[in-house]
């Protein structure tokens, strides 16, 4: 069974995007702001300890400039993938801003994090959100031994840890064992 460490990544700085009027998925440019730097390198140094082997990342530019950070400080290379990303909170991509999000949000956690019983919302389902998740976990863990540092979003550590509310630059410990995904 991998040690797999899923940190989220530090305070991103969204004015950059905000300023522009750059909508939806755009947001995903968005870098960290000093203080998101600072909480990737003080995250490097407390999992320091930890024999890290082997480092992934969402390729969203807030979890790969925390990516970078962390594995500058502890010599390690950086692997994105895709399935890492954050929660769509609208498939088209198309969302205007923080207000359209938190709106989707809401829905979402009125709904429990799943769509109706046959009807399909325009947000990503949880299960979904922990179904990619753990396929790219899988993908990752089988080459290595050691343990694994996935720089990701709250909502994909929501859907493998249970966790709610996970602070940027925070980390969950997370155990996976491929036997699991076996039916």
């Amino acid at each position: 069974m991998t040690q797999i460490y899923l940190v989220r990544h530090g305070e991103p700085d969204y004015a950059p995007v905000d300023s522009r009027g750059l909508p939806g998925i755009a947001a995903d440019t968005a870098p960290l702001t000093p203080v998101g730097a600072k909480q990737a390198q003080e995250v490097a140094d407390l999992l320091s300890g930890i024999g890290a082997t082997y480092l992934v990342s969402s390729p969203f530019t807030r979890a790969l400039h925390s990516a970078a950070i962390i594995g500058h400080r502890l010599a390690l290379g950086v692997r994105v993938d895709y399935d890492l990303r954050d929660w769509l909170p609208d498939h088209t991509g198309s969302w205007r801003g923080v207000a359209d999000v938190r709106a989707a949000q809401a829905e979402f956690e009125a709904y429990g994090g799943e769509w109706p019983e046959g009807i399909q919302r325009p947000w990503e389902p949880l299960s979904q959100v922990r179904e990619r998740a753990r396929a790219a976990l899988a993908r990752h863990t089988a080459s290595t031994d050691g343990p694994v540092l996935a720089i990701t979003h709250a909502m994909v550590i929501r859907a493998l840890t249970g966790e709610t509310g996970t602070a940027h630059g925070a980390h969950e410990y997370y155990r996976y064992d491929p036997a699991d995904d076996v039916t």
